[in-house]
């Protein structure tokens, strides 16, 4: 690798967490001042075509040019006001040109930091007074542990409710710090659910695919929180077919999609 493209790098590896083989959480570090975002918002990481990739990664075809800066954009999980790193939630995808190599990276590792946040899935447009119902699957969980990590420091009014569903618990990122926030703070319920129960036997919550609990009612059930537009927007992230199907269950419901300028009451990021 040349020393030219080398310093394409801007940022160091300052923590990894490994939540399974396929869940990491990274933390950057930035070499000069860390960007301002706004919680639910977007930063780019990239790594160089000659980066080191995951020995699982399956065979590139075509393979990346090695000069080449691979970049993609990923939902930041850190609070807005931690000015230290940007943290990430990722998920390994073995045959992408990215995360194989992202998920190499271990403590002091470079790797290309975006100049800037992004993206419209923020807290911004939901008027005070409403609850807040964060539904995602797997990694579309990061947006909302920033949203949370943020607000819940001195937003004791506002109530959240976190639906967050992953094949197994082991899969549940975040599991024990939403756990603990949940007790701390009574304005926020969190409802963990797996869909492989049957091959999970100590995981104790609730199981089934995300929107059949909400046409079950568990959100009002555990939370108390109703799923009224009146009184509540919803934020989706995740699986696109999970996206669908509860965006279909909410418009049935009286709940409309943001749309550009638009304002709705149905929030969505589209993870893939």
């Amino acid at each position: 690798m040349s020393t030219d493209n080398q310093s394409l790098y801007n940022a160091t590896v300052i923590g990894r967490e490994e939540i399974n083989p396929q869940l990491v959480i990274l933390r950057v570090r930035p070499d000069g001042e860390l960007f301002d975002f706004r919680p639910g918002q977007f930063g780019v990481l990239g790594l160089l075509g000659s980066a080191s990739r995951v020995p699982e990664a399956t065979p590139e075809e075509p393979a990346s040019e090695p000069e080449k800066l691979i970049r993609r954009a990923y939902s930041i999980a850190s609070s807005s006001v931690e000015r230290r790193y940007v943290e990430f939630y990722l998920t390994l995808v073995t045959s992408g040109q990215l995360t194989p190599r992202l998920f190499d990276l271990r403590h002091g590792s470079r790797v290309f930091l975006g100049p800037k946040a992004s993206g419209v899935f923020t807290l911004d447009r939901v008027p005070a007074n409403k609850a807040v119902i964060l539904i995602a699957t797997g990694t579309g969980l990061a947006p909302y542990i920033s949203m949370l990590r943020t607000m819940l420091v001195n937003d004791s009014q506002r109530r959240y409710v976190v639906l967050h569903g992953a094949r197994y618990s082991w899969d549940l990122g975040y599991r024990g710090e939403l756990e603990s926030l949940a007790r701390l703070r009574p304005n926020l319920s969190y409802i963990p659910t797996i869909t492989r129960p049957d091959q999970d036997p100590h995981f104790h919550g609730r199981s089934g695919r995300l929107q059949t609990l909400l046409e079950q009612g568990v959100v009002e059930q555990d939370s108390g929180v109703a799923l009224d537009p009146a009184k509540a927007d919803v934020f989706l992230c995740g699986n696109p077919e999970m996206v669908k199907a509860v965006k279909a269950i909410l418009e049935t419901k009286g709940f409309v999609p943001s749309h550009g300028k638009e304002p709705g009451n149905i929030h969505i990021e589209e993870y893939w």
